[in-house]
């Protein structure tokens, strides 16, 4: 029987906290009932390869029970794209399969290094929300595991099921899933790159853009003055050529030490995102590129965490919807700028009205702007606030995925359904993240 073990170095992917945990590993569904149910008083959580940013994935002092041992395919009908398999498989295992047989996920988050079940606990989005909504949108059924010892088939539509997609893991164990998938013609999309000078033209773009699969821009956070709110908007459709070879290439590198803190300050974000503008803007401005540098363009460096230094980073991604969107983004983009604590990378995207009815999830219709600030401690929680201010009156919200600051008092406003979702939380899951913001 699979058991508990005393681990130091289980963190999330910002790395600002490091505590102590007990891990399972489990490897057969069978196991999962008696990590759930024993009678030792201690809470757990179910976790997948620890992507997201704060602490939804972390349960100090406690338990986890790493999901990423439960990674076989169960059922894939590659006449209908009907997939079902164990939770604790990745999206970059699910590619290798999936791709040569002209199927994809039917939405991808901005990295590969996730868990199916992962996915489905964070309701994840990607470049095509605007044409297909969320992954829980995609989602036809799911196994669930409770502490009651109960093994509890879900389909779409039932309130547990509801409650699951962007539940963070706090309604039970996602023992396995069954997905639709989307046709795909190739493994390479033809990408059009476009510079913007404005956050206005930012808008005028996407609206301009519905017709293309995929949207996403850069945003040049620490511009000022004239150039505030310049950036690259990219829109693509997939090609239709029968071409799903990958392109040949050498293992990805690997950041090997943390940056220092000094080398991150207002002066090197700024060249950096000169430099990057000037990059992206150079040579053609249409480009056939494979489906890895285009949906994850950072998992080409491992390890890049390390870039933000030994105290780690905080991620701040809120969506506003569309009516108050641009004010809300001019705004946040002169405080930031101001603060002189920009972000190397931050992504501006639109988010379509399709909803997959998750109780917390995060999407909404309008702009997401995702960004990452190094942990200067209080001169960073203090920036936060203030982007808060500017989220709360556009009657926006924060990704709990990407979270690991957010008020109590946010989270509420935001999530208007968290008292009910809080009845389908099984009472032995717990997450920092859920103690956090679910108590005064």
């Amino acid at each position: 029987m699979t058991g508990y073990w005393t681990r130091l170095d289980y963190n999330s992917w910002g790395r600002t906290i490091s505590v102590p945990h007990e891990v399972a590993s489990p490897r057969f569904p069978d196991e999962i009932a008696g990590l759930l149910s024993d009678n030792s008083g201690h809470t757990t959580l179910p976790v997948g390869l620890r992507r997201s940013y704060g602490d939804s994935n972390l349960n100090p002092n406690e338990r986890l029970i790493d999901m990423t041992g439960l990674d076989r395919l169960i059922e894939f009908d590659r006449s209908t794209g009907i997939l079902r398999c164990e939770a604790g498989i990745s999206l970059h295992q699910l590619n290798q399969i999936l791709v040569p047989s002209g199927w994809f996920m039917p939405t991808t988050p901005g990295t590969r290094f996730v868990t199916l079940g992962g996915a489905i606990a964070n309701d994840v989005h990607g470049k095509n929300h605007h044409s297909a909504g969320s992954i829980g949108c995609a989602v036809r059924a799911l196994t669930l595991a409770r502490s009651d010892g109960t093994l509890q088939p879900i389909r779409s539509g039932d309130p547990l099921f509801l409650a699951t997609l962007g539940g963070m893991g706090l309604t039970g164990v996602i023992v396995d899933a069954e997905i639709q998938l989307s046709r795909i013609g190739s493994a390479w999309l033809e990408n059009e790159r476009i510079a913007f000078s404005s956050v206005g033209d930012f808008f005028k773009l996407a609206h301009e853009s519905t017709a293309f699969e995929h949207t996403v821009a850069w945003i040049d956070c620490a511009a000022q003055g004239p150039k505030l709110g310049r950036g690259v908007f990219q829109r693509a459709n997939w090609c239709n050529d029968g071409e799903y070879a990958a392109p040949k290439k050498g293992a990805e590198p690997s950041l090997p030490l943390d940056f220092p803190q000094w080398a991150l300050n207002r002066h090197s974000i700024r060249v950096f995102n000169n430099f990057y503008n000037w990059m992206q803007t150079r040579g053609s401005a249409v480009r056939r590129e494979h489906y890895q540098p285009f949906f994850y363009p950072l998992d080409s460096l491992r390890n890049w965490n390390r870039m933000y230094g030994a105290a780690g980073f905080y991620q701040y991604q809120c969506v506003i919807p569309t009516e108050a969107a641009k004010e809300a983004v001019t705004r946040l983009l002169q405080t930031i700028s101001a603060s002189g604590q920009g972000s190397f990378l931050a992504v501006l995207k639109t988010l379509g009205g399709k909803s997959s009815g998750g109780m917390l999830s995060f999407p909404m219709e309008g702009a997401t702007m995702a960004l990452d600030f190094a942990n200067r401690g209080a001169k960073t929680l203090h920036l936060m606030a203030q982007l808060d201010v500017i989220v709360a009156q556009a009657d926006g919200r924060l990704y709990p995925a990407k979270d690991g600051r957010m008020p109590a008092r946010m989270f509420r406003a935001g999530y208007p359904l968290w008292r009910e979702f809080a009845t389908f939380k099984d009472p032995k899951i717990q997450s920092s993240f859920w103690e956090r913001v679910s108590k005064s």
